[in-house]
């Protein structure tokens, strides 16, 4: 019976995570136009915080960028995606500074002309040339308990982006909610 059990264990955390309210709310990859996730977790006055988007949203584009313009457009882009606190304000009582941000654009590449293989929005979505966003924070709030809010000027600065989910993590466990253009604002409280 013994050697059962590590396979019981994993069978277990295998249904958790599957059914986690993130999971369960909406199957949506990055890569959906419009669409970003955003995970946030708490861990004393840590917070963590990483975001994948669609390039779409952030740029207007989501191949590589040939021109001199998307060139700039991408850099742009990346400089506005490091600095989280003026995307995701926090309560100034919270008293949060960043410590570390990582802006990453992540691509994958189809073989051939993708104009050739993809003619409508659905199959565009459904196919695998696209690139993403992808941003890392940590930052120290000096008081993690006030932090009772986030405003999502986000959607200001990135006019393509219309929602994005959020998995969240703090003291009191897991929760899942979505911020969209137009209901900006997450309200933690009762969950900090």
């Amino acid at each position: 019976m013994y050697t059962m059990k590590p396979f019981a264990v994993a069978a277990t955390l295998i249904f958790v995570w599957s059914s986690a309210p993130a999971e369960d709310h909406r199957q949506l990859g990055a890569h959906v136009h419009g669409h970003g996730r955003l995970n946030i977790a708490i861990e004393g006055r840590k917070v963590s915080m990483e975001l994948e988007v669609p390039g779409a949203d952030i740029v207007g584009f989501e191949h590589e960028p040939s021109t001199p313009e998307q060139k700039a457009a991408v850099v742009e882009a990346k400089a506005k995606l490091a600095n989280a606190l003026a995307l995701f304000v926090p309560p100034a009582q919270a008293g949060c500074e960043v410590t570390s941000a990582k802006v990453s654009v992540e691509a994958e590449h189809e073989h051939g002309d993708e104009h050739e293989h993809h003619h409508d929005a659905k199959e565009e979505e459904e196919g695998h040339h696209h690139s993403e966003f992808h941003a890392e924070y940590e930052l120290q709030c000096q008081s993690a308990s006030q932090l009772t809010s986030l405003t999502f000027d986000y959607f200001r600065a990135f006019p393509g982006g219309q929602e994005l989910d959020i998995a969240f993590i703090g003291p009191k466990g897991q929760s899942s909610f979505e911020v969209t253009r137009d209901k900006p604002t997450l309200d933690l409280t009762g969950i900090m």
